[in-house]
C-alpha cells in the first residue's frame, strides 16, 4: 500500500522552498541567484529534467526524490524572477495548468464516456483542437513538439502523433523495406561525396529506425542511451587492460584494442 500523503507536511515544505528562494533572490541575496534570467535558468532546468530521467532509470526512489527537488527548486527560481515583476505568476500558472487538464479530461470531470486509452486520446486531440480554433491558431496533429527535444526522442514522438490518425506501418515488418531503401539511398548518396546529401539520407535512415523502435514499442531515444552507455563502461574496463599490461592506448594497434575489447564484453 502506498504512504498516504500529508498535505499540511507537503504544504510546508513547498512554502519553505518558496521561501529559500525568494531569500536567495532578495536584494542582499546571493550573488549567483540573484544575476539569473529566464534565458540562464533553461539550461540547468534541462540538465535537471535529465538527471530525473537517469535516477528514474536506475530506479532509486531515494535518488528520484533527490532530482526532483533539485528540478522543483530551479522551476521556483524561474518562478521567482517572473513573480518579481507580476506577483501573480505562479498562482496563474497553477490555475491554468488545473483548469486545463479539466477541460482536457472530460471522462473524469465531465459526463462523456470513454472505454479506451485510444478514445481518451482522440477526445485529448479533439479538445486542443477546438482550443486552438478558438485561439485563431491552426492545430496540426503533430502538436508543437520543441526543435530542443533530442533527435530520436523527437522522431519517436512525432511517428507516434502521425499515428494517431493511422499514418503509419501496420507492423514492424513493414518498415524492413523502407530500411532497405533507405540504406541503399544512403549508399547512393555517399558516392556522390555530397555532404548535404549524405546528411539527408542519413537523417533518413535514422528516422526510419526510431519508428521501427516505436512500432516494437522500444523507445530509440532510451535504448541508444543504454548502448552508450554500455560501450562507455567497456571502453573503461578495456582502457584498464591495456594499462594494466603496461601499455597506452594510443600506442596499441587495433588488433591489441580488439583482444582487450572482448574482455571486457565478458565482464
Amino acid at each position: 500500500m502506498a504512504n498516504k500523503i500529508n498535505p499540511s507536511n507537503t504544504e510546508k515544505a513547498f512554502s519553505e522552498l518558496r521561501s529559500i528562494v525568494a531569500r536567495l533572490r532578495a536584494p542582499d541575496g546571493c550573488p549567483w541567484d540573484r544575476e539569473q534570467t529566464p534565458s540562464s535558468v533553461k539550461k540547468y532546468i534541462l540538465e535537471e529534467a535529465y538527471e530525473l530521467s537517469e535516477a528514474i532509470d536506475k530506479k532509486d526512489p531515494k535518488l528520484v526524490a533527490e532530482e526532483l527537488g533539485d528540478l522543483f527548486f530551479m522551476l521556483l527560481l524561474l518562478a521567482n524572477i517572473y513573480e518579481e515583476a507580476d506577483i501573480s505568476f505562479l498562482e496563474e500558472a497553477f490555475a491554468g495548468i488545473g483548469q486545463k487538464m479539466i477541460r482536457r479530461h472530460p471522462h473524469i470531470f465531465g459526463d462523456v464516456k470513454v472505454t479506451s486509452v485510444k478514445e481518451v486520446a482522440a477526445n485529448w486531440q479533439a479538445i486542443k483542437t477546438r482550443e486552438a480554433e478558438e485561439k485563431g491558431e491552426k492545430h496540426s496533429v503533430l502538436g508543437h513538439l520543441p526543435k530542443s527535444l533530442p533527435a530520436l526522442q523527437r522522431a519517436f514522438r512525432v511517428g507516434e502523433r502521425a499515428s494517431r490518425v493511422d499514418f503509419d506501418w501496420v507492423k514492424p515488418e513493414d518498415v524492413w523495406a523502407k530500411m532497405a531503401e533507405e540504406e541503399q539511398e544512403l549508399r547512393e548518396a555517399i558516392k556522390t561525396k555530397s555532404r548535404d546529401h549524405i546528411e539527408h539520407e542519413t537523417g533518413d535512415l535514422l528516422f526510419t529506425v526510431a519508428n521501427m523502435a516505436r512500432l516494437l514499442k522500444i523507445n530509440p531515444e532510451d535504448a541508444l542511451q543504454k548502448t552508450i552507455g554500455r560501450f562507455v563502461t567497456r571502453f573503461h574496463i578495456m582502457e584498464d587492460i591495456i594499462r594494466s599490461q603496461g601499455n597506452e592506448l594510443a600506442k596499441c594497434s587495433i588488433e591489441e584494442m580488439d583482444k582487450a575489447w572482448s574482455v571486457a564484453k565478458k565482464l
